[in-house]
C-alpha cells in the first residue's frame, strides 16, 4: 500500500493456510488486485545475496525460477527461546525447543518453576500468553478458575482487509463428522461498511446443524479483528444461532453482520 513492489511465496495451498479456505482465496484475490504476485504451493530452495539484491531461487510444481528483490523476510515459524537462561543446568525437560509444562498449572517439571507464553509452544500469540499468564498467577495464589480454552482463542491477521476466526473451520468441521448449517452476510450489504467506504469481505458462521451450536467464525473485511470478539464469546456461553439471531444489533454497524449471518444460516436474513 506503500507502493512497494510484494511477493509472497507460500509452501502449501494458500496464504493463510490455517484459515478457511474461502477467507484465504478472498485474500488472494484482493492482493492480487493490488498488484501482489502470489505463489502458491510453491518451494523456497535459495535466498543468495547479491551485492545490493537477494536471489531467491523458487520451485513451483518441479518449474524453477529465479526472483530479484532488495529485501526478503523468510517467515518460517517460531521456536522457544530457550538458550542461555541455564535451564538445562536445572533439569527443566523441553520438549521441540519449547519448555514442557503442565497446561493446567503451568509448572515445570521442577516444583516452583511455571513458564508461560510462546516459550511452551503453540498457539504463539500474546493474548493466550496474557491468559496464561493470569491464570498460572492466580493458581500459585489457589484461586481456582476454568482452564484456559485453547479451542476457543481469536486468531488475527493484521492485513487489509484484516482476517480473524476462532473455531473450527468448514473443512475441519466436515472432516470431524459434523452436520453443518453455513452463513455469510457480505460487507456489500453492510449500511455502515458503505458509510466507512470498506465494503470488502463477509462475516462466515459455522453451526452444528443438530443443536445449533456455533462451532467456527471466519471474518475477512474492515475491523475483523475486532468484531472476532464477539464470535468468541458466543462460543464460550455456548450461543446458538438463533441466540445470536435473537439479539438485538445496533444499526448502523459492522457487527450487525455477524448477527445477518447467524439468520442467513437459517434462512432468515433480512438485509442480502
Amino acid at each position: 500500500m506503500l507502493g512497494t513492489k510484494v511477493t509472497i511465496i507460500e509452501m502449501l495451498d494458500h496464504i493463510l493456510p490455517v484459515e478457511d479456505a474461502e477467507v484465504s482465496q478472498t485474500l488472494e484475490k484482493n492482493f492480487k488486485k493490488r498488484g501482489i504476485d502470489i505463489y502458491t504451493k510453491t518451494m523456497v530452495e535459495k535466498a543468495e545475496v547479491k551485492g545490493n539484491k537477494v536471489s531467491v531461487t523458487i520451485n513451483q510444481n518441479g518449474e524453477k525460477k529465479v526472483l530479484s528483490a532488495d529485501k526478503v523476510l523468510s517467515a518460517i515459524g517460531v521456536t522457544g527461546n530457550v538458550e542461555g537462561f541455564g535451564l538445562e543446568k536445572l533439569g527443566i525437560e523441553l520438549f521441540k525447543n519449547h519448555v514442557k509444562v503442565d497446561k493446567k498449572t503451568y509448572q515445570t517439571n521442577i516444583p516452583n518453576i511455571y513458564a508461560i507464553g510462546d516459550v511452551i509452544g503453540p498457539p504463539w500469540l500474546a493474548h493466550v500468553a496474557s491468559a496464561e499468564g493470569i491464570h498460572c498467577v492466580e493458581g500459585i495464589k489457589g484461586i481456582k478458575n476454568p482452564d484456559v480454552d485453547y479451542e476457543n482463542i481469536p486468531g488475527c491477521t493484521y492485513c487489509q482487509p484484516q482476517v480473524a476466526s476462532v473455531g473450527l473451520t468448514e473443512a475441519k468441521a466436515k472432516e470431524l463428522g459434523y452436520e453443518i448449517k453455513i452463513g455469510k452476510f457480505p460487507f456489500m450489504a453492510s449500511g455502515k461498511a458503505f458509510a466507512v467506504g470498506e465494503r470488502e469481505g463477509f462475516v462466515k458462521l459455522i453451526f452444528d446443524a443438530k443443536y445449533g451450536e456455533l462451532l467456527g467464525g471466519h471474518i475477512i473485511g474492515s475491523e475483523a479483528t475486532e468484531l472476532i470478539a464477539e464470535v468468541a464469546l458466543a462460543r464460550a456461553m455456548e450461543a446458538t444461532g438463533h441466540s445470536i439471531i435473537k439479539t438485538v444489533h445496533a444499526h448502523p454497524t459492522l457487527s450487525e453482520s455477524i448477527m445477518e449471518a447467524a439468520a442467513n444460516a437459517y434462512g432468515e436474513a433480512i438485509h442480502i
